[in-house]
């Protein structure tokens, strides 16, 4: 029997997969629970649309995160941060502070996109990474310096 998964199902398969079953654990099992669906024609198409929908959707964000990508490669950021002895940070620059800096450029970015594994506490140049998109991950070019 061949039937189409709307949800994923353990040891079967994912949503939107064709899959071939037999006939009792799809009749009684699969069917009944709104797990799957019959593969007629009619539905098989229905399939094949909502995956050509999907991957449209999917290379649309991937482009704008490509291009938000190449942004963040031209933006450098610099901020002036009260020192102590040793060129150590009173405080720390933290994924907030980057975000905030971002906005102030135009770009628009959530805090937790920012893949900042610790807060930054010393002086200098550092290069921190921005997950855009599954598939892309820009980095932004942060400068810190010593308030005058």
């Amino acid at each position: 029997m061949k039937l189409i998964l709307r949800e994923d199902v353990e040891n079967l398969g994912k949503g939107g997969e064709l899959v071939d079953v037999k006939p009792g654990y799809g009749r009684n099992f699969l069917l009944p629970r709104g797990l799957a669906v019959v593969a007629n024609p009619k539905n098989v198409r229905e399939l094949e649309h909502q995956k050509a929908v999907a991957q449209a959707k999917t290379a649309k964000l991937k482009a704008s995160a490509e291009a938000v990508a190449k942004r963040l490669a031209d933006t450098a950021i610099t901020l002036k941060r009260k020192v102590g002895e040793q060129e150590k940070l009173y405080g720390s620059v933290t994924a907030i502070d980057l975000a905030e800096a971002l906005a102030a450029r135009g770009l628009q970015l959530d805090r937790r996109s920012i893949d900042l594994a610790e807060p930054l506490k010393t002086l200098g140049d550092f290069e921190v990474p921005v997950k855009l998109h599954a598939e892309v991950i820009g980095k932004v070019k942060v400068k810190i310096e010593a308030e005058a």
